[in-house]
């Protein structure tokens, strides 16, 4: 049965995947560009993939040079996420996320985050404002 969540939308656009699910805030230049595995230590989503995945975390960490190199790499990789689902959206994510046509939302209805797991396919419709676990 899947659940439909109202959201706002940050960058347009429409994206199904599998969802990764990070309670960490995240630095996207300690992701290898090659498969977009997440290599900081310590973090929630060490050692696992963002590429082409649903993304839910809170919001980017580090400078902003970095966040927006660490993008730049993934997408020149083509392992960027289908979408990013942003609790605490920041100018240099939500910039690279419409520059790089990546769908991006935030206000989630807050059950969404206590529903949602690694591995659910979740849609994310930017555009008609809303995000669904399927």
């Amino acid at each position: 049965m899947s659940k439909k969540y109202s959201c706002h939308k940050i960058s347009e656009g429409k994206a199904q995947a599998e969802a990764v699910v990070s309670k960490d805030r995240v630095m996207f230049y300690l992701m290898r560009p090659e498969d977009g595995v997440v290599i900081e230590a310590s973090h929630n989503l060490e050692g696992k993939s963002i590429a082409k995945k649903v993304m839910v975390f809170p919001g980017g960490k580090g400078s902003s040079v970095v966040q927006a190199d660490g993008m730049y790499q993934l997408n020149l990789h083509g392992n960027m996420p289908a979408a990013m689902i942003i609790q605490y959206p920041e100018t240099v994510l939500v910039s690279s996320a419409i520059i790089m046509e990546i769908p991006m939302v935030d206000q989630v209805d807050p059950a969404f985050y206590e529903t949602v797991q690694d591995g659910d396919t979740v849609v994310v419709n930017a555009d008609e404002g809303y995000v669904e676990i399927l």
